[in-house]
């Protein structure tokens, strides 16, 4: 029975239905009542800010570890630091590094290496006042080059530019407030957990692969050697013992935040304008709005730059919203049809 499916026939003995009146869309309080948890704990979820995240990868082999996740691949892409390239079925957090040439509360993205020969740079290391080589760190105030003023750390490009910058995002599965995924799951294997979290039984899933087009993130994969799909489960059994996500047991800067979805929510408003007050005005909150098109997510984010930048999508729709329009329209055509043939046999009988 799909989340849907069980919140209606819920809604029959006395829960109350959402404000949009729609199970597939819209504001929707309480998730975990709504699929039949009566007394349900408060729903819990992730912060990331990723203001603070030093691409440590702590939290993607903090993940592995307890999950017994595959290893999924130990080369670089090309994409700085990147091993994985995004979540998928033997990636259940991705930390993304994005190289952007300017400084921190700016946007334009780009690192612009063009026409900069590395190899060159290379040769030159320690031989001028801007390429100071290894182990220099402030020069003294008669020699300190442009950019880098006496008593201040060199710049590392070798023409004295220091406006570059990263982005570092640990991503995750959002678990919706409205996820498409269950929705279409034909055999239950994907269900909504009392703490309002979505989760795969693997025992149960069939292989048929809905699902991974219906996410609008993009985030649940099937694995190659058998079909079924993986994703982030929110560490569901480490939650029913009262404990926090590896993940976020593991983050040294507390990046990823756990907790109360609405403790959440308010803990990254005042971080926003905390932000703001510094002057890094690009600060923005993404997947936290219950008005949003999937309801809102459990697991938001902090961004520092336009959504698109991070390889999220920028205005996320729940897939299935538009089901009863569809549904309504199909059942129209049929009738038309049944009233064509029946109209087709009276014509034919006189």
């Amino acid at each position: 029975m799909t989340e849907g499916n069980t919140a209606a026939v819920n809604g029959a003995g006395g829960v109350p239905p959402p404000p949009s009146g729609n199970q597939l869309f819209g504001p929707q309080p309480n998730v975990a009542r709504a699929a039949g948890y009566a007394d349900a704990p408060p729903r819990m979820g992730f912060f990331t800010d990723t203001s603070v995240c030093i691409g440590c990868k702590a939290c993607e082999v903090a993940c592995k570890e307890w999950n017994a996740v595959p290893e999924d691949g130990l080369e670089l892409t090309g994409m700085s630091y990147d091993n994985t390239q995004g979540l998928g079925a033997d990636t259940w957090r991705h930390v993304a590094f994005i190289e952007q040439r300017k400084p921190l509360g700016g946007q334009e993205p780009g690192a612009g290496h063009q026409g900069f020969d590395v190899f060159e740079a290379a040769r030159n290391l320690g031989s001028s006042a801007s390429s100071p080589g290894p182990g220099a760190t402030t020069p003294p105030p008669e020699s300190a080059p442009a950019g880098a003023p006496a008593g201040e750390i060199s710049p590392v490009s070798p023409d004295g530019r220091t406006e570059l910058r990263w982005l570092m995002a640990s991503d995750v599965c959002k678990h919706c407030t409205h996820a498409a995924c269950l929705d279409v799951c034909p055999t239950g294997a994907l269900f909504r957990t009392e703490f309002g979290t979505v989760v795969v039984q693997e025992d149960v899933c069939n292989g048929c692969g809905y699902c991974v087009p219906a996410c609008p993130y993009g985030v649940i994969d099937q694995r190659k050697e058998d079909g079924r799909v993986w994703k982030c489960t929110l560490c569901y059994d480490r939650l029913g013992v009262g404990m926090e996500p590896a993940c976020a047991k593991s983050c040294p800067t507390v990046s990823i935040q756990f907790g109360p979805l609405e403790e959440l929510r308010e803990r990254a408003a005042a971080r926003v304008a905390q932000l703001h007050a510094t002057g890094v005005t690009d600060a923005r909150l993404y997947g936290e709005s219950p008005d949003d098109g999937v309801g809102g997510d459990g697991a938001f984010f902090l961004l520092l730059d336009e959504p698109e930048v991070y390889g999220l999508p920028p205005d996320p729709v729940v897939t299935t919203r538009d089901l009863p329009a569809m549904w309504k329209h199909a059942a129209m055509a049929a009738v038309s049809l049944a009233a064509l043939g029946a109209a087709s046999f009276v014509r034919r009988a006189r």
